[in-house]
């Protein structure tokens, strides 16, 4: 059953984002949510974060953007990570992996809905039980096969990613499943016991 038009505010709007940040016409509230009295970009940072490159993806709307990398998979697209001149030496000895765990800042999300309503929940969660992109530090955590690296130019080739294209990146890390992948990882209600998909970003 849908809202009201009244209702039909963005979160963004409510949240006064940055101008021409794009957020305002991403995310719009739906019964149950809560914003946080004061947005955190707003805020006094505590440490200070520096994007060290950027995602090239085919991805250029919310709209035909995958909701996770297992979708992003399905789609047989892959997609392109450049890093930044300064932090290229930064990539020596990271041939020797075979996925990658990407950090990303969602620069696109608003940053003060603190209580969500996904669409095909029956009760709100708070944000730290989801995979949402909206959230306090918009960091997105996504684990990608390598499939090509060029430490001289900064290029990243990966299977796919569930990115906007122009999406920021704030890390990168070798992916372990000696030592990051757990075998009885469930979520309740949802997940059945040994059901392991590396690098899904469930909603």
């Amino acid at each position: 059953m849908s809202l009201p038009d009244k209702k039909m505010t963005h979160v963004a709007d409510r949240a006064q984002p940055e101008a021409g940040s794009g957020r305002k016409t991403m995310f719009e509230t739906r019964s149950g949510e809560k914003l946080l009295e004061t947005d955190p970009a707003d805020m006094p940072p505590d440490g200070h974060v520096v994007f060290i490159g950027r995602i090239a993806s085919p991805w250029t709307t919310r709209e035909t953007c995958p909701k996770n990398m297992k979708a992003a998979r399905e789609t047989g697209q892959p997609a392109v990570l450049t890093i930044d001149l300064p932090y290229r030496e930064g990539l020596l000895g990271l041939e020797r992996a075979r996925h990658v765990i990407i950090l990303s800042w969602l620069h696109h999300a608003p940053r003060t809905l603190i209580v969500q309503k996904p669409r095909h929940a029956a009760e709100p969660k708070g944000v730290f039980s989801l995979r949402s992109p909206a959230r306090p530090n918009p960091v997105g955590l996504h684990i990608a096969r390598l499939v090509a690296l060029d430490i001289e130019t900064g290029r990243i080739d990966i299977d796919a990613i569930d990115l906007l294209d122009g999406t920021p990146v704030i890390d990168i890390k070798p992916y372990f499943a000696s030592t990051d992948a757990f075998a009885d990882a469930t979520i309740a209600g949802r997940d059945l016991p040994g059901q392991v998909i590396p690098g899904r970003e469930g909603q």
